[in-house]
């Protein structure tokens, strides 16, 4: 199943009130600059004015692999991969050690991770593959593996909202997943290879000519179909993209903000919102990365960073690095004193 349903908009009531607060409380207008926008964001999100502070904040970490990792596209093997699913099980990678810090849950999942076994039946509960296909040279999913992975994905969120979560965060792990989460930006906005390809990991020159190449390759089998989003991930995605795609539509039906990552989620949000046009009204962009591609998936889904420290790790770090910020931005909405409980005349 892959129809969503229509996306409702966020309380326009709600957020008309939070920013009718703001003037109320007690500093000069519009000193808090984003942080207003921001907190009535939430409060449409939410419903309600004042809004509340997160109580239940989310990452999942998507994982899995993909077969144009072999045509050396980035600067670490395969096998690293599943290493770092067991790390961030552990709670030794960044984002464990981020999401402590802003008071947030982190669960990793194995979409199409190399291995013929989960590290553990939890983490592996939505597997669809080992390794999402080569792009360069066939496409990443048959059409019904496709289909399980948007469907994974809508169920991962369906868990996390029904187990209490009232903010999610989609991270990323899988070596060479900028190349499949870069071409597919290309596809949906009709971009050439070379204004969206970047470094990834950290590649050297040679490694960046091999990306471009693999890009343009699999950006060819699309020519035909860049309108159906679907189609468009089946090919040139891979099956933690869609699932990331599948996720970020169905926080949207389940009016549940979310607070966008790099390149690689923020692909997957582009996707997201044409199969559910309206989606990106639930969500915010943690951060901006060094990838050329996650600027122009922004600017298509007109959005703003929250912040810009030039990270590229993924994993849901620089939403996590943002997640304070709007911690900040409900705060002070909601616990400041007005001029009226304060006693200033204004």
């Amino acid at each position: 199943m892959t129809y969503f349903p229509a996306i409702p908009a966020p309380d326009t009531d709600a957020a008309a009130a939070a920013r009718q607060r703001q003037t109320r409380l007690t500093k000069p207008l519009g000193s808090l600059g984003r942080l207003e926008d921001l907190a009535a964001w939430v409060a449409g999100c939410q419903g309600e004015c004042p809004p509340r502070q997160f109580e239940r904040a989310r990452v999942v970490v998507f994982a899995g692999d993909h077969g144009v990792a072999a045509a050396g596209v980035s600067a670490y093997p395969a096998e690293v991969t599943a290493a770092m699913v067991a790390n961030i099980d552990a709670g030794g990678a960044a984002v464990n050690v981020l999401a402590a810090l802003a008071g947030a849950g982190v669960r990793v999942v194995d979409i199409a991770v190399d291995t013929a076994d989960a590290l553990s039946p939890a983490i592996g509960a939505h597997k669809v593959r080992r390794a999402s296909g080569n792009i360069a040279v066939e496409d990443a999913l048959t059409p019904t593996e496709v289909m399980e992975a948007i469907e994974a994905g809508r169920r991962i969120a369906d868990e996390e909202v029904d187990a209490g979560a009232d903010l999610l965060i989609a991270g990323d792990m899988g070596i060479g997943n900028t190349t499949p989460a870069t071409t597919l930006v290309a596809a949906l906005t009709g971009t050439e290879p070379v204004a969206v390809v970047g470094r990834g990991t950290g590649i050297d020159d040679a490694g960046w000519a091999r990306k471009t190449s693999a890009v343009r390759d699999a950006l060819y089998r699309t020519r035909r179909i860049s309108a159906d989003p679907i189609a468009v991930l089946r090919i040139c995605a891979g099956a933690d993209l869609a699932a990331m795609t599948g996720f970020c539509a169905q926080a949207a039906v389940r009016r549940t903000p979310v607070l966008l990552d790099g390149v690689v989620v923020t692909a997957a949000a582009l996707a997201a919102d044409r199969l559910a046009p309206g989606s990106r009204q639930w969500w915010q962009a943690g951060h901006r990365s060094t990838e050329p591609a996650h600027s122009l998936a922004l600017r298509e889904l007109d959005l703003d960073p929250i912040v810009e420290l030039g990270m590229r790790l993924g994993e849901g770090t620089g939403a996590l690095v943002a997640l304070p910020v709007l911690r900040a931005a409900v705060g002070t909405l909601a616990s400041m004193a007005t001029f009226e409980e304060a006693g200033i005349d204004a």
